[in-house]
């Protein structure tokens, strides 16, 4: 996630607000210096998760000595206290699986995640419960695969495709000329169209992110291109240079690929197609695109839209 993610740092793990809360809260590890507050600490590791480990190894180095050796003569009390704070964890995963639903991905995944959290990171998110619970409950409304409506709503009213139009497997992409990510995904459809273009409907659908100053423009640019006959060329020119996405380079691409520049340049000028671009961000926010690249195989949001290996199969298990 990634790819450009609303969270990645846990191959999607907690969401936005829990991310938050999962990375900003953790103690850096300390470098051990011997003595009796590193043995103290090396003791409670031993039945401690790694992020609790950090934790300690973190507090101990701040503790006297004294303080450490009296810990060592009462180890049990520090066991004894590590498991009633680990509990928070054990709260929080039964309460966000309640929550979610038992047979959900989310909660599958909040099952793999909350373990490996420090108790304290636990308390912090059951403080902000509410505010998790809904990214959780976003995330999961994402996970679920689009309704009959929705694919027909997605893959329908644009020229940016190929394949036959009564495939038995439609792919939809949305996409960003500026992303890096979308680079790859660009080479993967590559791929899908030389394997597949007799069986597979694939749509191109626009979703230039904000902070891409420049992707807003060159989608536009391309559905002039697309205007002309020549969407397809001049999307792989776009992310064949895609450091190089400012006005002049725009038509100098244009004009590589014959098209005609007057027209071309008043479409650019005249925002032709700003409100079909427009259009496609706000179909993408509909069925919950919260990135890029995001792309759909049959409804089914793609597991790696960068991996052609990964696209492969889903696409051969839907032809299935």
């Amino acid at each position: 996630m990634k790819m450009t993610l609303k969270s990645s740092n846990l191959s999607r793990g907690l969401a936005a607000a829990a991310l938050l809360v999962l990375i900003g809260s953790a103690a850096p590890a300390q470098e051990e210096a011997g003595g009796p507050c590193a043995d103290y600490a090396t003791k409670l590791c031993e039945k401690a998760d790694p992020a609790s480990c950090a934790a300690i190894k973190s507090a101990t180095s701040l503790m006297p000595p004294a303080a450490c050796e009296a810990g060592m003569k009462d180890l049990e009390y520090s066991f004894t206290r590590l498991t009633e704070m680990k509990k928070q964890c054990t709260e929080l995963g039964d309460k966000l699986c309640k929550d979610l639903g038992e047979d959900t991905q989310t909660c599958k995944m909040v099952q793999t995640k909350v373990p490996e959290l420090a108790p304290e990171q636990c308390k912090q998110m059951l403080d902000q419960y509410a505010a998790v619970l809904a990214d959780l409950q976003r995330q999961e409304q994402a996970n679920k695969p689009l309704s009959a409506e929705q694919q027909k709503l997605v893959a329908s009213g644009t020229d940016a495709a190929f394949g036959p139009a009564d495939a038995k497997v439609t792919v939809v992409e949305f996409s960003d000329f500026q992303c890096p990510y979308c680079t790859r995904a660009a080479a993967v459809t590559k791929e899908v169209k030389e394997k597949y273009s007799d069986k597979v409907r694939f749509v191109f659908r626009q979703f230039p992110l904000s902070f891409h100053k420049e992707a807003h423009l060159a989608a536009q640019a391309s559905l002039a291109a697309g205007e002309q006959g020549k969407f397809w060329e001049y999307h792989d020119m776009l992310f064949e240079n895609q450091k190089a996405l400012d006005r002049p380079s725009l038509e100098k691409y244009a004009e590589q690929l014959g098209l005609d520049m007057a027209k071309f340049k008043k479409a650019l000028d005249d925002g032709t197609y700003k409100a079909a671009v427009d259009a496609d961000i706000e179909l993408g926010n509909k069925v919950a695109v919260s990135g890029t690249p995001t792309m759909f195989i049959n409804g089914a949001r793609a597991q790696n839209a960068t991996d052609f290996a990964s696209v492969s199969a889903q696409i051969e298990a839907a032809l299935k």
